[in-house]
């Protein structure tokens, strides 16, 4: 059994809605995968903004929640004769520091400069100024690594950058 002519001219008439159903469903699809990449964006962009809110509040228990087990914070010191080096600290030392400050003191101020993420692993860029108990204290960057856990985005590497010249 052949096909006919008739046959192909029938086939051959699906094809613009075909077409068109194919540009749908690849729309569709790449829709999504922007929505959920935006909504992972949001999602890491609310732990760290939580970071920072837990600080100006004071309230150690939100701190230490953004944080994954086992998490790493450094900073970048220079010191007065410029020699550079990298200081340690450990997350429940940060997390007791600023618990024990008034509501308010510790106010870093942050811009999102630039957020990447590839399945699990995010990482963020953050200018910041810091303000302590209502005076300029330094600005710096931020650059955080943050992995997403079967309980969310956490942060699992914190290095910044300090400096009391060159804020604008």
């Amino acid at each position: 059994m052949g096909y006919s002519q008739y046959d192909s001219r029938l086939f051959f008439s699906y094809l613009p809605s075909m077409r068109k159903a194919i540009i749908l469903l690849f729309s569709a699809m790449f829709m999504n995968l922007d929505v959920h990449a935006q909504d992972e964006t949001l999602a890491v962009k609310a732990i760290i903004q939580q970071l920072f809110d837990g600080m100006r509040n004071a309230d150690s228990i939100s701190i230490a929640s953004v944080f994954a087990p086992n998490a790493i914070m450094q900073t970048i010191v220079v010191d007065k004769d410029g020699n550079t080096s990298v200081r340690q600290d450990k997350v429940a030392n940060f997390v007791s520091f600023v618990g024990k400050q008034a509501k308010g003191a510790a106010d870093e101020q942050i811009t999102f400069e630039t957020i990447k993420i590839d399945g699990a692993l995010a990482i963020v860029w953050t200018p910041y100024r810091f303000v302590y108990n209502g005076q300029f204290s330094h600005c710096g960057v931020n650059s955080f690594t943050l992995v997403k856990l079967p309980d969310g985005w956490k942060i699992n590497y914190l290095i910044d950058t300090r400096r009391k010249s060159g804020c604008d």
